[in-house]
């Protein structure tokens, strides 16, 4: 496969564009961070590069290249290049990519060049598309913003996600941002949290400033922090307040925590499995919160959670969480939310059920 391409510093382009990225850096640099297109593919394994690294330290770059080509050879070094072979098949816009655009990433090149394969690669490396990430975001945090608030259950994010310039930082951050939180995907690490973000801001738009609309969060959702440069602009931004009735908001969470996520961790395990950690994820979120519940209430709540595991899985029924469920929105949840909003009583612009606060969303962004 003979490819014409350039190497490139497009790295507007290539994040925009979602281009295909074939990392080639050991596995613990990958897991550090990566941008969201990228596919890990090392040249070395992570002991190959920790005896690499060692020898040059003790020994310099000449003796330290010599390990690693004695390291990555024979059978090694080809089933590695059929690896990358193959994905230069699949994806033949894609690109090389390893820490600076150095060494690694161009003697991949030429291995693949001598295979008949002329394959370009990101100059820069990683840390030139990580640099231009954190000045996506740095840049188009000083955009407009407009924040989405309002009580559990009020549709939030379902809204956030269903407007052009909607960003979920929940959806980012695989965090719903309570303690109920957490879903059966691992939260990225803080970096590729904040490569996710600036990749969905590039892709969101063209240049041209516009207002984003995200929801009313705090600094941190779940172990992750939203960057600050970000966070101080929804600082300043003016409000929207979804007011939707109890019983829908009700509805909405029955359906998010209950059903959803049951199916979601049936889907990933044995049955037994799945209802254990569906078990251990609700119980979790309460006894997060024991000590703002008092012990009795917490005690008398997860009696009603246990209850109500046993319906849901007998009858498929998830009506009895509402023992638990609804009185924990009405002493807990919707006064903190009440609270925390009287604080921004100033920067409130508009109020109304979810169809209202749409309506008002899309004449306004």
């Amino acid at each position: 496969m003979q490819n014409a391409r350039p190497d490139t510093q497009n790295y507007e382009h290539l994040l925009r564009a979602g281009i295909p990225l074939i990392d080639v850096r050991a596995p613990v640099e990958f897991s550090q961070g990566a941008m969201p297109a990228a596919l890990n593919l090392p040249l070395m394994s992570d002991d190959e590069r920790a005896q690499v690294g060692t020898c040059y330290k003790q020994r310099g770059q000449e003796a330290a290249v010599e390990l690693g080509h004695s390291l990555v050879n024979g059978e090694v070094r080809e089933a590695r290049l059929q690896k990358w072979l193959e994905q230069c098949r699949q994806n033949p816009e894609g690109y090389l990519c390893c820490a600076r655009g150095g060494m690694r990433s161009h003697l991949v090149q030429e291995w693949l060049r001598d295979a008949g394969v002329d394959y370009p690669l990101v100059e820069g490396g990683y840390k030139a598309l990580r640099h231009y990430a954190m000045d996506v975001i740095e840049s188009r945090s000083r955009w407009p913003m407009i924040l989405v608030s309002g009580n559990t259950g009020g549709g939030k994010t379902i809204l956030i996600r269903s407007l052009p310039t909607g960003v979920d930082l929940e959806g980012l951050a695989h965090h719903r941002g309570s303690s109920f939180g957490r879903t059966i995907v691992e939260q990225p690490s803080q970096t590729n949290f904040e490569n996710n973000l600036a990749v969905t801001l590039l892709k969101k738009s063209d240049g041209a400033e516009m207002t984003w609309v995200v929801e009313d969060e705090g600094r941190m959702i779940g172990s992750r922090h939203i960057p600050e440069c970000f966070r101080e602009q929804m600082l300043r931004s003016p409000i929207v307040v979804i007011d939707d009735p109890f019983d829908q908001r009700l509805e909405r969470l029955k359906t998010e925590y209950f059903e959803q996520m049951s199916a979601a961790f049936l889907s990933v395990s044995d049955e037994e499995t799945a209802w254990q950690n569906y078990g251990e994820y609700l119980h979790h979120g309460l006894f997060a919160i024991r000590r703002r519940l008092g012990m009795e209430r917490f005690t008398q709540f997860a009696a009603h959670l246990d209850n109500a595991l046993e319906l849901q899985r007998k009858t498929g029924s998830v009506e009895g969480h509402l023992a638990w469920l609804a009185p924990l929105l009405e002493e807990y949840y919707d006064p903190m939310y009440r609270y925390q909003l009287s604080k921004k009583a100033d920067n409130i612009v508009f109020r109304g059920d979810y169809q209202q606060v749409e309506e008002w969303l899309r004449s306004n962004t």
